[in-house]
Order: C-alpha cells, then sequence, then structure tokens
C-alpha cells in the first residue's frame, strides 16, 4: 500500500515492481500476488491496461491507519484499557494529534460550553444533579 500511495495515481504491478527493486531484489510475481490481495480485501481497485493491470487506492492512508486501529481495538474484551494502554504509549507530539483529533469531531464549542464546568454529566440540567427544568 505503501508503494500505491506514494505513487498518487493508478500504477502497474512493473511500476510497484521497478520502485522496489531499487531498494532489494524482489520478483515481479510477488508483486502482483500482493496487489492481487489488496484488491480481494477491497483496499485497491483494479482496471485492465491491455494485458496487465492498473492498481489505484480505495482509500488514503489515514482511513486504512484508522481501519487498522478500529479493527484491533474491537477485538480488545476491554476497550478502555486498551485505549489506556495506547494513550500511554503516545509521544507527547501524538498526544496532542489526538486532542487536536478530538475537538474537530466534537466541532466547535458554543458560548455555554465553552464557559460550563466539566462534570461529567453530558445533560446538565437533569433531575440527576439536581438542577431539573
Amino acid at each position: 500500500m505503501t508503494r500505491v500511495w506514494k505513487w498518487n495515481r493508478p500504477v502497474t504491478v512493473r511500476e510497484v515492481l521497478e520502485d522496489l527493486q531499487q531498494e532489494r531484489s524482489i520478483a515481479y510475481t510477488t508483486v502482483m500476488t500482493v496487489l492481487d490481495n489488496l484488491h480481494q480485501k477491497g483496499w485497491v481497485r483494479r482496471e485492465a491496461e491491455g494485458r496487465a493491470y492498473r492498481y489505484e487506492a480505495v482509500s488514503t492512508r489515514a482511513a486504512y491507519a484508522a481501519a487498522l486501529m478500529n479493527d484491533a481495538w474491537s477485538q480488545s474484551d476491554n476497550p478502555a484499557a486498551a485505549l489506556v494502554a495506547f494513550f500511554g504509549m503516545m509521544s507527547d507530539e501524538q498526544r496532542q494529534a489526538l486532542r487536536d483529533a478530538v475537538r474537530i469531531v466534537q466541532g466547535p464549542e458554543t458560548p455555554d460550553t465553552a464557559s460550563a464546568p466539566d462534570t461529567g454529566d453530558e445533560n446538565p440540567g437533569t433531575a440527576q444533579d439536581g438542577g431539573g427544568r
């Protein structure tokens, strides 16, 4: 996938092979098999061009990473503990990126929520906290 994303356009097995061979020896059939496996898994689409195929990424690298993280997290028998352990492995920069991402997903704060204290109750003013309206 890294090579397909790197090219950022539909690529042939031959192009990926030549790119990889700059770093190591690899067989054409190996690259062809890997791209075919990626196609069968739905990570790349392909179009016939003559006797060959051109392969193109179906999603971005970020979406792929998110899917991998979601898959790993969903397999945990204790998702909260898995998240705590994962966050504990993060660098300061990664934790800041996480905070930024949460802000983006949550959207802009309204004046009411920006100044309200965080009580852990998502529904302030309910009978549960004694402030029923």
